[in-house]
């Protein structure tokens, strides 16, 4: 039962029953005073991909203020999120802790935008881009530390929470993770990190938005009810406050109030489902982390409410098409001619390396990229075209 010291709360440490959770691919030595996930948690920060994320748009890019966030900033915002969370609920706090840092490392450049521009280049040879598989892909084959393996060598536990956090596989889709156990459900401290996640991105867009006079206070108290519920009583009880910092309180009880919401419904649940063990919580029928249906209405009428009036508003407009052109012309461009690829990416194709041809070996070069970077591959790459 969660909260009490059960069997399930030490699942990853260093106890017999410990179970596959922290099978590496290449067996390793244990570490004279660090747990495996301590361990994995290191490598993920340590990793160039993970760096790469301070120069990866997550709702702005380069041409707003440096304020808001980047997704590496918004990395350590869910990472925190998830070792209270996780540390309330009595969970592995090391595991949610690495899975929160490494839920994001697969993201190309240029947001939500970018990761739609390369999928639907990719879907003109019959691909896809799923940014949970690509960062398998990085931690398992494209980051290269080690002299005796290739990749990072994380644990079991990691690297099923970085494909299973925010949907489910089918093995008869995707025979080749089979080994992620997709007929059964991830452990809690991987449920929760897509809910973290929301939540983090939520209260933190909000607060970008309004920086950057975008979202309208009024608008938004009007069609955000889990904001207007904080705000009025901290705009009554500051009366003579700046309002930026009024905004600042009130989305500090927003934060607060979804995360209670979140470790007390996740609580109720586990309890309802008598789930005392990992096996337990596999087993279950639905995934068991969640918010309260009550929580989940507001929650969702939060984020409709961004995507018709940040995400997809006409200020951030041509920054969308800006990255969808520059992806799907470097894209098209590379495709046609892999000899404008540097040689350890075109040696894939050449040596048969990249099993699924030019289109796949293109693409995992493009996601690597962070916003500045890609664009001086633009400039250049349009200089030499006129």
């Amino acid at each position: 039962m969660i909260g009490q010291k059960t069997v399930y709360m030490y699942a990853g440490c260093a106890v017999p029953n410990e179970g596959l959770l922290t099978h590496r691919a290449f067996p390793e030595p244990e570490h004279p005073y660090r747990l495996p996930f301590e361990r994995d948690r290191a490598r993920i920060i340590h990793a160039r991909a993970f760096r790469r994320l301070a120069g990866k748009t997550q709702v702005f890019t380069h041409r707003y203020s440096d304020h808001f966030r980047s997704r590496l900033t918004h990395t350590m915002e869910v990472a925190q999120i998830a070792r209270t969370v996780a540390r309330t609920l009595r969970l592995n706090e090391d595991l949610a802790e690495a899975l929160g840092l490494v839920h994001d490392i697969g993201h190309p450049p240029f947001g939500h935008a970018g990761e739609r521009a390369l999928d639907e280049a990719l879907s003109e040879h019959g691909l896809r881009f799923d940014h949970n598989l690509h960062a398998l892909r990085i931690v398992e084959h494209f980051e290269s530390r080690y002299a005796e393996f290739r990749g990072l060598n994380l644990t079991l536990g990691v690297r099923e929470g970085i494909i299973k956090h925010s949907r489910d596989y089918s093995e008869a889709e995707y025979p080749e993770l089979a080994e992620y156990l997709l007929d059964q459900r991830p452990p809690l401290e991987a449920q929760l990190i897509d809910l973290v996640d929301e939540i983090a991105y939520l209260t933190a867009d909000l607060d970008d938005g309004f920086e950057s006079k975008i979202l309208s206070l009024d608008e938004t108290r009007a069609g955000v009810r889990l904001f207007e519920q904080f705000y009025a009583p901290m705009r009554a009880r500051y009366a003579g406050a700046e309002n930026k910092l009024v905004v600042n309180e009130a989305l500090k009880r927003v934060l607060n109030a979804l995360v209670d919401d979140l470790i007390g419904e996740t609580r109720r649940r586990v309890e309802k489902a008598g789930a005392k063990s990992l096996e337990d919580i596999r087993r279950a029928r639905e995934r068991l982390a969640g918010f309260s249906p009550q929580m989940q209405q507001l929650r969702m009428e939060a984020k409709r409410y961004l995507y018709a009036h940040l995400y997809n508003s006409p200020e951030l407009a041509g920054d969308h098409k800006e990255a969808e052109r520059v992806i799907t012309d470097l894209f098209r461009a590379w495709v046609d001619d892999p000899k404008l690829l540097p040689a350890s990416h075109a040696a894939r194709i050449d040596k048969g390396k990249g099993e699924e041809g030019a289109p796949r070996v293109v693409a995992d070069y493009i996601a690597g990229m962070t916003d500045h970077y890609i664009l001086n591959h633009y400039e250049a790459w349009t200089s030499r075209k006129g």
